[in-house]
């Protein structure tokens, strides 16, 4: 008897909402950072995912994974974002209201891109000391050639 056997790595990131217009965002202390990453982790796990790198940055988040293909990335996304929401609002994360934007990035590597891709994730402190996230985001969607139209990416803080 066969079987079937499957091998995909995303990096999915996604976005605070209203974080510059009612300063909505993610508190930036390290245990806050690393309860929220635990949190996260445990939903993707939840959902036979496996996390391979995290980073919760105040205004958005990039999560890298072994993605399960069973579930459609627009379900994990939603399980994730709902979840988390409730989990930062019960743990007063955040000063305001908080919720995600909608709509997300999700974009595929190989398998020898794990540890390039690892390493990103998880420098995003300084990695943000150079470039917005606007201008990450911009640069990540051209990098895949992603065909978009400006109207529909996230509210970023400069804008």
């Amino acid at each position: 008897m066969s079987n079937t056997y499957t091998q995909c790595y995303v990096h999915i990131v996604f976005a605070v909402k209203g974080r510059h217009t009612n300063g909505s965002q993610i508190r930036v202390g390290k245990k806050w950072k690393e309860d929220l990453q635990k949190y996260m982790t445990s939903v993707i796990q939840a959902n036979h995912h496996k996390l391979l790198a995290i980073n919760c940055m105040p205004d958005h988040t990039h999560i890298f994974i072994g993605y399960h293909l069973a579930q459609p990335i627009p379900l994990l996304v939603k399980k994730i974002k709902e979840s988390t929401t409730k989990w930062i609002t019960q743990n007063r994360l955040s000063y305001n209201p908080f919720s995600w934007q909608d709509g997300y990035g999700a974009f595929t590597y190989s398998r020898s891109q794990i540890s390039n891709v690892a390493n990103y994730i998880e420098n995003q402190e300084e990695h943000h000391k150079k470039i917005t996230f606007k201008d990450e985001y911009l640069k990540i969607l051209k990098d895949f050639n992603v065909d978009y139209n400006p109207k529909y990416l996230f509210e970023f803080n400069d804008d």
